[in-house]
């Protein structure tokens, strides 16, 4: 395989173990509010996202320094692309509820 396209793979493997990490702490930050010990769900999460992401790095880039950077690129790139896809849908919960139901607006 040529070097251009193991990078890109690497990069696209980087965008992936973004993804897993990025959405795994947003789901962290909800399920906390409503757990019972919450520091210790925080805390077992992050050693779980940084344990799959660091051996995800590892198997995907081994020893190639040139992979390790796609893959980081890859892993930047997703942190915007998962936190403009969870501001979205806050935006749209929030616009929904906002808007009144027709119901609430007639008067009996």
């Amino acid at each position: 395989m040529s070097e251009l396209m193991m990078n890109l793979s690497a990069g696209m493997a980087g965008i992936g173990l973004g993804v897993l990490f990025f959405g795994g702490l947003w789901w962290t930050v909800n399920k906390s509010v409503t757990s019972r010990r919450p520091g210790l769900l925080v805390f077992i999460s992050l050693i779980v996202r940084l344990s799959v992401i660091l051996a995800g790095f590892y198997v995907v880039a081994g020893a190639r320094w040139q992979e390790w950077l796609a893959c980081l690129v890859g892993f930047v790139v997703s942190r915007f692309l998962v936190t403009r896809f969870i501001s979205s849908l806050i935006r749209r919960f929030m616009t929904h509820r906002s808007t009144p139901s027709p119901e609430a607006t007639h008067a009996p």
